[in-house]
């Protein structure tokens, strides 16, 4: 027990070290006293009496000839056992030479700084920070506006710290309710990155990521790398026909008919540019960078020449004219994109035209491939060549090299006329020619 004015419980242990109880306590503290009477546990933790009639837990320590006093909080607040186990400690890191005191306030700055550190402000910074080379601009670009709009607009405005992982569930959840299963697993792995960046920088202190849970609600795509899609020409037809005058915007619907027509990827369709089209060249092409293809590298370093059709040529232009626009994105967004999203293209299909599971943007590429293989005798490699597929075979190779224009133009002139005869209702025939 402490000497002087401090009060004393009844009885000592065997070894002469006094020991307390909430007994005791509740009796001391109800007694009353004068402020600074302290009653002790034993082994240097005691509680001090406060002005307020309260009692604080305290901690004396010794590092060399240093002496230090460690306050632990108020009682019962900080009980009387979970006191013992912070004296433990206390002292154990006093043996190793380690100041308590020191330790706490650096803990405490290390909290303020992730308090004031909010999830907006750390991925602003990841995104600045992350200088893959496998990061095109264009990736950098989808990526920060996916974060923008499907986590920074419920997460970013809280600290780094106090982010827990079933918050971040919650907004795996939500984006993935929109049944945008790629967009999902992308953004959540993009969120398990600015968590790991966090966690090295000291402002995340949970031993796990607290992304990480949230990948055992993540789905896979269904049919996960096969693409719904319609397979003979009056179901496609029927499609374009509904699509021409289904509930959407002028820029969804002629993005959906520059797929249909061109069978490029979505990505290279919504982010299409005028100064890449050649609307009145012979033939009209829209050359695209292979920066913007993906596929890049395996010996690819060319652009990619998609023949247009009469008939996305003269949409096109009706388009180019009806805008005034010359420059930029084709398919220009709303104030907070640059383009139209992926996904309203995908919606249309899905859900406007109840075409889930029987059709998808993508689907108009298996289309073509199915049908110019079963409808034409054109060569299977230059099928292959005009939907920027990778090729193997020496026959590929000399396609790939000269890419074949003038058959490439019979081929998407069959494919353009073939579409617009579905749409008209009107029967499309097969399509033979010599292999010259």
């Amino acid at each position: 027990m402490e000497r002087g004015n401090a009060a004393s419980p009844r009885g000592k242990t065997r070894t002469g070290i006094e020991r307390l109880s909430d007994k005791t306590i509740a009796s001391w503290i109800k007694a009353g006293g004068n402020a600074g009477q302290k009653l002790a546990d034993g082994k240097g933790l005691y509680l001090t009496r406060l002005p307020s009639g309260s009692a604080s837990w305290q901690i004396r320590y010794q590092i060399g000839d240093k002496q230090g006093t460690f306050s632990l909080g108020v009682y019962p607040e900080v009980p009387l056992a979970e006191a013992r186990e912070h004296r433990k400690r206390i002292k154990d890191q006093a043996k190793q030479g380690v100041d308590p005191v020191l330790v706490r306030s650096a803990k405490r700055l290390e909290k303020v700084e992730a308090n004031e550190h909010t999830f907006a402000e750390l991925t602003t910074e990841w995104l600045q920070h992350d200088k893959r080379a496998d990061w095109a601009e264009s990736h950098r670009v989808r990526s920060k506006r996916a974060l923008d709009r499907d986590v920074l607009p419920t997460l970013g405005r809280y600290p780094v710290a106090d982010i827990t992982p079933a918050m971040v569930t919650r907004v795996i959840e939500k984006i993935q309710s929109r049944g945008v299963f790629d967009t999902t697993q992308k953004i959540h792995q993009h969120v398990r990155d600015i968590f790991t960046y966090g966690m090295a920088l000291g402002l995340v202190k949970s031993r796990e990521n607290p992304a990480q849970p949230a990948e055992a609600i993540i789905k896979s795509a269904p049919d996960a790398g096969h693409h719904p899609a319609l397979l003979t020409f009056p179901e496609l037809g029927d499609l374009l026909r509904r699509a021409e005058t289904c509930n959407t915007t002028a820029a969804v619907r002629l993005c959906h008919t520059l797929i249909a027509h061109t069978v490029v990827r979505i990505s290279n369709a919504i982010e299409a540019r005028w100064e890449d089209f050649h609307l009145d060249a012979k033939p009209a092409l829209w050359v695209v960078p292979r920066e913007q293809m993906k596929i890049r590298g395996k010996g690819r370093t060319h652009p990619h020449k998609v023949v247009l059709t009469d008939q996305i040529v003269a949409e096109l232009k009706r388009w180019q004219e009806a805008s005034g626009v010359r420059k930029g994105f084709v398919f220009p967004g709303n104030a907070e994109r640059e383009f139209i999203s992926r996904d309203s293209v995908s919606k249309m299909l899905r859900e406007t035209l109840a075409l889930a599971d029987k059709h998808s943007p993508h689907g108009w590429r298996s289309s073509f491939s199915t049908l110019a293989r079963e409808e034409t005798d054109f060569d299977p490699e230059l099928i292959d060549l005009a939907l920027d597929h990778i090729h193997n075979s020496k026959t590929a190779m000399a396609y790939d090299r000269g890419t074949r224009l003038t058959k490439r133009i019979e081929l998407m002139k069959w494919w353009g006329d073939s579409l617009q005869k579905a749409m008209r209702g009107a029967e499309v025939v097969q399509f033979k020619r010599s292999r010259a």
